[in-house]
């Protein structure tokens, strides 16, 4: 059986979790249910964020108050499609006996859940595609889960099946996020990012990729400053960063500074929404 200490020397916990701490009895009455000791230990040790910018614990903990609101909406979310299809949907929803109940959720909009039949302690995982009604059970808890996946021994067509080789927990912080689009330059793509990781170190891997035509996508970490970054050409010539938003000046002056080095000329910058800034 994996132990907390285990996924903690796989994954550093934050020096200061975000919404780590709480009345574990309240919440507990509130869900009409106990909870799994790792949960709570991992709750503590981690708070709100995210596992490889994938996974998200759901803490019960501060504004956010995640588990709870995801429990008190699962059944009446679930039910009308459950009453014309119940042959795809093979587990109960929590309030009922034995219910599935969230405790994490995935970018892709997937669930990971318990089912919440017997002890606590005992309960396995639920990995459920609500798109495409898939589930797939497995009899390990929340933490023996997490770290399996991580580390490649377990895996499941609904999760994506490529391990990080150094899998990190990023703490949630609010943040802006600004898609700067550039000119083309002389300097090779591989040059072009070494310029701006030096512009922003020290920085992690954050993963990355590149399609058949030679398109690039690199993320990382400005670890420091707590922002993350994609440099792509992908989807156009671009950087993409998230900031905290009193670093918004830093952030344009750093990055236009590290484009002119890296050949390229801003062409415009923009928010999430298509906004413009930095003019």
């Amino acid at each position: 059986m994996t132990t907390i200490e285990e996924l903690l020397r796989l994954v550093p916990p934050p020096a200061e979790p975000v919404d780590a701490h709480g009345d574990w009895s309240a919440v507990e009455t509130a869900l009409g249910l106990g909870l799994p000791a790792d949960f709570k230990t991992l709750v503590e040790r981690y708070g709100l964020g995210q596992f490889v910018d994938f996974i998200t614990p759901l803490t019960p903990f501060g504004a956010h108050d995640l588990l709870l609101q995801r429990a008190r909406r699962l059944l009446d979310r679930e039910r009308s499609f459950r009453e014309r299809y119940p042959d795809e949907c093979p587990y109960p929803f929590h309030p009922e006996p034995g219910g599935l109940l969230e405790w994490a959720g995935t970018d892709n909009g997937d669930s990971l859940c318990w089912l919440t039949g017997g002890e606590p302690d005992d309960w396995g995982v639920v990995v459920w595609n609500p798109r495409s009604v898939a589930y797939d059970a497995f009899d390990v808890g929340a933490v023996e889960f997490l770290h399996g996946w991580l580390t490649g021994r377990i895996s499941t067509p609904i999760l994506p099946g490529e391990v990080e080789p150094s899998p990190w927990f990023e703490p949630f912080r609010e943040r802006e996020h600004v898609s700067v689009r550039l000119s083309e330059g002389e300097l090779p793509y591989h040059e072009r990012l070494r310029i701006l990781r030096d512009a922003l170190a020290p920085t992690a891997d954050r993963g990355g990729h590149s399609d058949e035509d030679g398109a690039r996508q690199d993320h990382f970490a400005a670890t420091d400053l707590g922002w993350s970054l994609t440099y792509e050409t992908v989807y156009g010539h671009q950087i993409r960063v998230a900031f905290p938003p009193e670093d918004a000046e830093r952030a344009r002056v750093t990055l236009f500074d590290a484009a002119r080095r890296m050949g390229c000329r801003v062409l415009s910058a923009t928010t999430h929404l298509g906004e413009p800034v930095w003019t």
